[in-house]
């Protein structure tokens, strides 16, 4: 197989990206708990540490649930017959995420709690 140019790699990540986005309901809701954390760090005035902190949080939700969706489409097209691998391995990585989420949570509270607290 050819390797197919960069621009084109990110076009179709960006794309994958986009169609989870359309088509998923928790990535949706995730987006938009980052917007709120976002902008409530804004109203705060994170400093530069406490932004990348946030950053890297938000991204690795994010990235947990494109893996999840990955995950979850390919099983989908392995089989069609339901197995009780395939069933453990969708929830494992909806685990995956839930763990993504509970980190991110206690990560939000600590960097909130830490900036109020010396205000």
């Amino acid at each position: 197989m050819a390797e197919r140019p960069f621009s084109r790699a990110l076009a179709d990540a960006a794309d994958g990206v986009a169609t989870t986005v359309r088509e998923q309901r928790n990535i949706r809701i995730q987006v938009a708990l980052g917007a709120l954390a976002v902008i409530a760090a804004a109203i705060v005035r994170f400093d530069a540490i406490h932004w990348a902190v946030l950053a890297l949080t938000i991204g690795a939700v994010l990235a947990a649930e494109l893996f999840n969706t990955a995950l979850e489409r390919a099983v989908d097209c392995a089989s069609t017959v339901e197995s009780p691998l395939a069933r453990s391995a969708k929830h494992a990585a909806a685990g995956a995420v839930l763990l993504a989420c509970v980190t991110a949570l206690a990560v939000g509270f600590a960097l909130f709690a830490s900036v109020l607290w010396h205000r």
